[in-house]
Protein backbone atom coordinates (compact mmCIF):
# COMPACT_ATOMS: atom_id res chain seq x y z
CA UNK A 1 0.00 0.00 0.00
CA UNK A 2 1.29 3.27 -1.18
CA UNK A 3 0.41 6.03 2.33
CA UNK A 4 0.47 9.53 2.97
CA UNK A 5 0.75 11.33 6.14
CA UNK A 6 -0.93 15.25 6.48
CA UNK A 7 -0.22 17.09 9.06
CA UNK A 8 -2.60 20.21 8.93
CA UNK A 9 -1.01 23.11 10.70
CA UNK A 10 -2.23 26.77 9.50
CA UNK A 11 -0.65 29.85 10.75
CA UNK A 12 -3.39 31.63 12.24
CA UNK A 13 -3.87 30.13 15.92
CA UNK A 14 -5.71 32.65 18.26
CA UNK A 15 -5.73 30.90 22.21
CA UNK A 16 -2.46 29.93 21.80
CA UNK A 17 -0.17 32.38 19.15
CA UNK A 18 2.20 30.33 16.69
CA UNK A 19 0.54 27.06 18.93
CA UNK A 20 2.15 24.85 16.24
CA UNK A 21 5.94 26.08 15.94
CA UNK A 22 5.66 26.71 19.56
CA UNK A 23 8.67 25.41 21.75
CA UNK A 24 7.95 22.28 23.50
CA UNK A 25 10.78 21.32 25.52
CA UNK A 26 13.30 22.10 23.05
CA UNK A 27 11.95 22.38 19.86
CA UNK A 28 8.79 23.54 17.68
CA UNK A 29 5.95 21.17 18.69
CA UNK A 30 4.88 20.15 14.86
CA UNK A 31 8.70 18.41 14.88
CA UNK A 32 7.05 15.30 17.76
CA UNK A 33 4.43 14.64 15.31
CA UNK A 34 6.97 14.92 11.71
CA UNK A 35 9.72 12.60 13.68
CA UNK A 36 7.04 10.17 14.52
CA UNK A 37 5.72 9.73 11.32
CA UNK A 38 9.41 9.11 10.13
CA UNK A 39 10.05 6.78 12.45
CA UNK A 40 7.39 4.84 11.65
CA UNK A 41 8.27 3.87 8.45
CA UNK A 42 4.74 3.36 7.09
CA UNK A 43 4.65 6.48 4.78
CA UNK A 44 5.70 6.90 0.97
CA UNK A 45 5.63 10.96 2.05
CA UNK A 46 5.00 12.99 5.26
CA UNK A 47 3.89 16.19 4.56
CA UNK A 48 2.36 19.40 6.50
CA UNK A 49 0.15 21.53 4.73
CA UNK A 50 0.03 25.40 5.81
CA UNK A 51 -0.61 28.36 4.74
CA UNK A 52 2.23 29.83 6.91
CA UNK A 53 6.30 30.51 5.66
CA UNK A 54 7.36 30.16 8.35
CA UNK A 55 5.73 26.73 9.54
CA UNK A 56 6.67 25.62 6.03
CA UNK A 57 10.11 26.55 6.34
CA UNK A 58 10.25 24.50 10.37
CA UNK A 59 8.69 21.46 8.82
CA UNK A 60 11.07 20.82 6.12
CA UNK A 61 13.92 21.33 8.60
CA UNK A 62 12.85 18.42 10.17
CA UNK A 63 12.00 16.10 7.25
CA UNK A 64 8.84 16.47 6.09
CA UNK A 65 7.68 18.22 2.53
CA UNK A 66 5.43 20.91 1.48
CA UNK A 67 4.89 20.79 -1.92
CA UNK A 68 2.39 23.68 -2.05
CA UNK A 69 0.83 25.81 0.09
CA UNK A 70 -2.53 25.44 1.75
CA UNK A 71 -5.58 27.74 0.12
CA UNK A 72 -7.02 30.64 2.18
CA UNK A 73 -10.45 28.63 1.50
CA UNK A 74 -9.20 25.97 3.78
CA UNK A 75 -6.85 28.27 5.91
CA UNK A 76 -9.71 30.43 7.49
CA UNK A 77 -11.61 29.77 10.78
CA UNK A 78 -14.33 27.95 9.48
CA UNK A 79 -12.46 24.89 7.53
CA UNK A 80 -12.69 21.31 8.74
CA UNK A 81 -9.97 19.15 9.23
CA UNK A 82 -11.61 17.35 6.35
CA UNK A 83 -11.99 20.23 3.89
CA UNK A 84 -8.10 20.49 4.50
CA UNK A 85 -7.70 16.48 3.73
CA UNK A 86 -9.67 16.64 0.37
CA UNK A 87 -7.69 19.68 -0.43
CA UNK A 88 -4.31 18.42 0.00
CA UNK A 89 -5.45 15.03 -1.86
CA UNK A 90 -7.27 16.41 -4.72
CA UNK A 91 -3.69 18.44 -5.03
CA UNK A 92 -1.98 15.32 -4.93
CA UNK A 93 -4.21 13.30 -7.83
CA UNK A 94 -3.63 16.38 -9.93
CA UNK A 95 0.10 15.64 -9.83
CA UNK A 96 -0.57 12.22 -10.65
CA UNK A 97 -0.08 10.74 -7.48
CA UNK A 98 -3.01 8.70 -5.67
CA UNK A 99 -2.79 6.64 -2.10
CA UNK A 100 -4.10 3.80 -0.97
CA UNK A 101 -4.02 4.82 3.24
CA UNK A 102 -3.98 7.96 4.54
CA UNK A 103 -3.19 9.31 8.06
CA UNK A 104 -3.62 12.93 9.31
CA UNK A 105 -1.77 13.74 12.47
CA UNK A 106 -2.01 16.50 14.49
CA UNK A 107 0.46 19.11 15.27
CA UNK A 108 0.27 19.90 18.51
CA UNK A 109 0.34 15.65 19.85
CA UNK A 110 3.83 15.56 20.91
CA UNK A 111 2.68 12.12 23.43
CA UNK A 112 2.43 10.17 20.22
CA UNK A 113 4.58 7.65 19.27
CA UNK A 114 5.54 5.70 15.87
CA UNK A 115 4.28 2.21 17.75
CA UNK A 116 0.88 3.96 18.03
CA UNK A 117 0.95 4.82 14.21
CA UNK A 118 2.12 1.44 13.59
CA UNK A 119 -0.62 -0.11 16.04
CA UNK A 120 -3.60 1.52 14.52
CA UNK A 121 -1.90 0.56 10.93
CA UNK A 122 -1.72 -2.61 11.81
CA UNK A 123 -5.55 -2.78 12.81
CA UNK A 124 -6.59 -0.80 9.69
CA UNK A 125 -4.99 -2.97 7.05
CA UNK A 126 -6.25 -6.11 8.84
CA UNK A 127 -9.59 -5.51 9.23
CA UNK A 128 -12.77 -4.13 7.26
CA UNK A 129 -12.24 -1.17 8.54
CA UNK A 130 -12.15 2.25 6.90
CA UNK A 131 -10.76 4.33 9.56
CA UNK A 132 -9.01 4.06 12.70
CA UNK A 133 -8.23 6.64 15.49
CA UNK A 134 -6.70 5.79 19.28
CA UNK A 135 -9.17 6.99 22.25
CA UNK A 136 -9.06 7.05 25.79
CA UNK A 137 -10.69 5.87 28.48
CA UNK A 138 -13.00 8.76 30.27
CA UNK A 139 -10.97 9.88 33.96
CA UNK A 140 -14.26 9.87 35.68
CA UNK A 141 -18.07 7.08 35.06
CA UNK A 142 -19.63 9.69 33.10
CA UNK A 143 -22.45 7.33 34.01
CA UNK A 144 -22.43 9.50 37.20
CA UNK A 145 -22.51 13.11 35.21
CA UNK A 146 -24.82 15.49 36.93
CA UNK A 147 -27.46 18.32 34.88
CA UNK A 148 -27.37 21.67 36.28
CA UNK A 149 -30.13 24.11 35.83
CA UNK A 150 -29.47 27.82 35.56
CA UNK A 151 -31.04 28.32 38.89
CA UNK A 152 -28.24 26.14 40.14
CA UNK A 153 -30.37 23.12 41.14
CA UNK A 154 -28.78 19.80 40.22
CA UNK A 155 -30.03 16.47 39.65
CA UNK A 156 -27.91 12.63 38.39
CA UNK A 157 -28.82 12.37 34.46
CA UNK A 158 -28.65 9.10 35.15
CA UNK A 159 -30.28 8.11 38.85
CA UNK A 160 -30.15 4.77 38.23
CA UNK A 161 -26.61 4.73 38.60
CA UNK A 162 -26.26 6.40 42.19
CA UNK A 163 -25.32 4.02 44.25
CA UNK A 164 -23.34 1.57 41.55
CA UNK A 165 -19.64 0.89 42.41
CA UNK A 166 -17.39 2.64 39.69
CA UNK A 167 -15.69 -0.42 38.64
CA UNK A 168 -18.94 -2.23 37.94
CA UNK A 169 -20.13 0.77 35.78
CA UNK A 170 -19.43 0.51 31.94
CA UNK A 171 -16.11 1.54 30.55
CA UNK A 172 -16.55 4.82 27.66
CA UNK A 173 -14.13 6.25 25.23
CA UNK A 174 -13.69 9.66 23.74
CA UNK A 175 -11.19 10.43 20.92
CA UNK A 176 -7.74 11.12 22.01
CA UNK A 177 -7.54 14.22 19.16
CA UNK A 178 -4.15 13.14 17.97
CA UNK A 179 -4.52 11.14 14.75
CA UNK A 180 -6.81 9.45 12.33
CA UNK A 181 -5.52 6.63 9.81
CA UNK A 182 -8.21 6.30 6.42
CA UNK A 183 -8.21 3.88 4.08
CA UNK A 184 -8.29 5.39 0.59
CA UNK A 185 -10.10 4.71 -2.95
CA UNK A 186 -8.15 6.51 -5.60
CA UNK A 187 -7.30 8.93 -2.40
CA UNK A 188 -11.01 9.36 -1.86
CA UNK A 189 -12.03 8.53 1.39
CA UNK A 190 -13.94 5.07 1.54
CA UNK A 191 -17.12 4.65 4.05
CA UNK A 192 -17.57 1.74 6.50
CA UNK A 193 -17.16 1.10 10.16
CA UNK A 194 -14.63 3.08 12.44
CA UNK A 195 -12.24 0.88 14.86
CA UNK A 196 -10.14 2.31 17.77
CA UNK A 197 -7.00 1.06 19.81
CA UNK A 198 -6.51 2.60 23.23
CA UNK A 199 -4.11 5.08 24.67
CA UNK A 200 -3.60 5.88 28.32
CA UNK A 201 -4.59 8.61 30.04
CA UNK A 202 -0.82 9.54 30.44
CA UNK A 203 -0.50 9.47 26.46
CA UNK A 204 -3.42 11.89 25.60
CA UNK A 205 -3.58 15.73 26.50
CA UNK A 206 -5.64 18.20 24.48
CA UNK A 207 -3.92 21.35 24.22
CA UNK A 208 -6.10 24.63 24.15
CA UNK A 209 -4.38 26.99 26.78
CA UNK A 210 -1.27 26.93 28.16
CA UNK A 211 -1.96 25.15 31.24
CA UNK A 212 -3.11 22.40 28.88
CA UNK A 213 0.48 23.23 27.28
CA UNK A 214 2.31 22.72 30.74
CA UNK A 215 0.25 19.33 31.86
CA UNK A 216 1.00 17.91 28.44
CA UNK A 217 5.26 18.94 28.56
CA UNK A 218 4.98 16.92 32.18
CA UNK A 219 3.31 13.81 30.37
CA UNK A 220 6.06 14.03 28.25
CA UNK A 221 8.61 14.46 31.04
CA UNK A 222 7.27 11.38 32.67
CA UNK A 223 6.87 9.11 29.68
CA UNK A 224 10.09 9.83 28.54
CA UNK A 225 12.15 9.22 32.39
Amino acid sequence: MKNLCIIPARGGSKRIPHKNIKEFLGKPIIAYSIEAALKSGLFDEVMVSTDDAEIASIAKQYGASVPFMRSAETANDFATTRDVLNEVLNEYRKRGQVFDGMCCIYATAPLIAAEDLQAAYKLLSSSDFACVYPVVEFSYPIWRCLDVAEDGSMKRHWPEYENSRSQDLPKEYHDSGTFYWYKLNESAFVDGATGAIILSEDRVQDIDNEVDWKLAEMKFELMHK
